[in-house]
């Protein structure tokens, strides 16, 4: 005894009647998010590949507002590590020894 193939579905004359969901082309929100998120809490310099990402995700018309809340952790954590500079180059913060002589 032989089996064949199923016979395909009936085709609907009103589509298949689920809708696909968008094919996710890449993670670039997802990357511009995380690298946003460590900006702020490692290293400032994590803010400039967070908001490259998030502009060019938001370029290719990535869905969802990772990659716009990306941008903006980056923009903030850039502004804080030249805060940061600032502050230090004008002797308000110090890193370093702390010798009390």
């Amino acid at each position: 005894m032989s089996y064949d193939a199923p016979p395909p579905p009936p085709q609907s004359p009103y589509g298949s009647g689920y809708p696909q969901p968008p094919a996710r082309s890449s993670n670039k929100p997802v990357w511009a998010l995380v690298c946003g998120i460590l900006g702020i809490l490692c290293c400032g310099l994590l803010g400039i590949p967070a908001i490259i990402l998030g502009r060019q995700a938001a370029a290719e018309g990535q869905p969802g507002g990772m990659a716009k809340a990306g941008e903006i952790l980056g923009y903030v954590a850039v502004a804080l590590f030249v805060l940061g500079i600032i502050l230090f180059a004008a002797g308000v913060i110090s890193v370093g020894s702390s010798d009390n002589n």
